[in-house]
């Protein structure tokens, strides 16, 4: 099956999706010589920049997506690789200094067994960074669902329904200090991205959240789900040129003991 992650599509955001990354990054403390893991890499322009920053010997950049992947040998070398790999069953033979994911976990479900099972991969004394989208109640993301509940979309679909399962902040610091973690910093931050239009809106979730539905659908009916998808968000949010689109996220960082 073809990947239903556009790189052109997700980088047309660019800049805006690299705030939080930067941000989470400003988080990690130096490991000269270190090793560092990024789950969910994508193109690894991103990877090449946590991999500078903390001065890691080596950082290996896993992503499930071969689209996304072929875009990253440009960034590869001087101690970075990349490899194609899931979240949820990555594996390496020795611990990370370093366990990084920027905006990947939202797409794995059950963080109760996620999140413990990958601070294995944190060495002790240890980071594990990361940042996850909490947008699920903005009308983006709520007339998206109420869209793919409609018909034929919700047959084709076999009544699935796009929800992310990221847990509130507190569940992941109670969970993190539970698990031996010390330092354990958390935030809710709200990012705020002036578009050119509401339209534009469509634009952005089409890079990302509705990869979903553009999988399990034929290309042909999901095109026509998203002219219906566009109609009901631009009356929903009105037609404004520019849109300022708010847009929530949970940042993590916290050390092993």
């Amino acid at each position: 099956m073809t990947s239903p992650w556009n790189p052109a599509q997700y980088e047309r955001f660019s800049n805006e999706r690299t705030r939080p990354f930067l941000d989470l990054l400003a988080m990690v403390a130096p490991v000269p010589g270190g090793r560092v893991v990024d789950l969910g890499c994508g193109t690894g322009e991103l990877t090449r920049m946590l991999h500078e920053h903390p001065g890691a010997a080596e950082t290996v950049g896993v992503d499930s997506s071969e689209t996304m992947l072929a875009k990253s040998t440009q960034f590869a070398g001087a101690g970075l690789r990349f490899e194609q790999g899931t979240l949820e069953t990555y594996r390496a033979g020795a611990p990370f200094d370093v366990v990084f994911s920027n905006a990947a976990y939202q797409w794995v479900p059950g963080h109760v067994a996620l999140i413990p099972g990958l601070t294995a991969l944190v060495a002790p004394g240890g980071q594990f960074a990361f940042q996850v989208p909490a947008n699920d109640d903005h009308a983006s993301h709520v007339v998206a669902r109420e869209v793919a509940a409609e018909e034929p979309y919700r047959s084709a679909l076999g009544g699935y329904e796009r929800t992310w399962p990221v847990m509130p902040p507190e569940w992941y610091a109670e969970t993190l200090d539970a698990l031996g973690f010390a330092a354990v910093n958390i935030r809710m931050q709200v990012y705020g991205h002036h578009l050119e239009s509401t339209a534009a809106v469509v634009e952005w979730v089409k890079g990302t959240y509705l990869t979903d539905y553009a999988r399990r659908m034929p290309a042909e009916l999901y095109e026509r789900y998203l002219v219906r998808y566009r109609e009901a968000l631009l009356s929903r949010l009105g037609e404004r040129s520019p849109f300022f689109y708010t847009y929530k996220r949970i940042l993590v960082h916290a050390r092993r003991a």
